[in-house]
């Protein structure tokens, strides 16, 4: 079966379970996608700070060992205003996702999910970044 490749553009996938971090990356890349990694707030942080261009997807797991709560999208909505965020939670209640979508995630998605499903999701938030 022949894979559909989209246009290259960057994601960066924060989760501190390796498994599931590289799960995703992986999936990302075989979708064409240009995928950086990071295991904690404060490496998705430095990522963002210091790319040439910026992320344009940022798929960010909600408790982090150095992050459960949503300071850590309000930083990343700050240093990266145009990234469009996935928020992967097991913990969604409605006040994690309320205060998400006050601070301009574009979804919250509740573990566990579907690979194909969160990939799919990637290029819809790509393709409805602000430019």
């Amino acid at each position: 079966m022949e894979k559909k490749k989209f246009a290259a553009f960057r994601v960066l996938v924060v989760d501190d379970e390796p498994l599931i971090r590289w799960s995703l990356a992986e999936t990302l890349l075989d979708c064409g996608y240009e995928v950086t990694e990071a295991v904690d707030g404060q490496t998705a942080l430095q990522v963002l700070a210091d790319a040439p261009t910026p992320i344009d997807v940022v798929v960010l797991d909600y408790r982090l060992p150095d992050s459960n709560d949503l300071q850590l999208l309000s930083s990343i909505r700050r240093i990266s205003p145009k990234s469009q965020v996935i928020l992967m939670t097991a913990f969604g209640t409605p006040e994690v996702v309320s205060g998400a979508q006050q601070l301009g995630v574009y979804r919250v998605v509740h573990k566990p999910f579907e690979l194909k499903d969160l990939a799919a999701l990637v290029r819809q938030a790509h393709t409805s970044r602000p430019s």
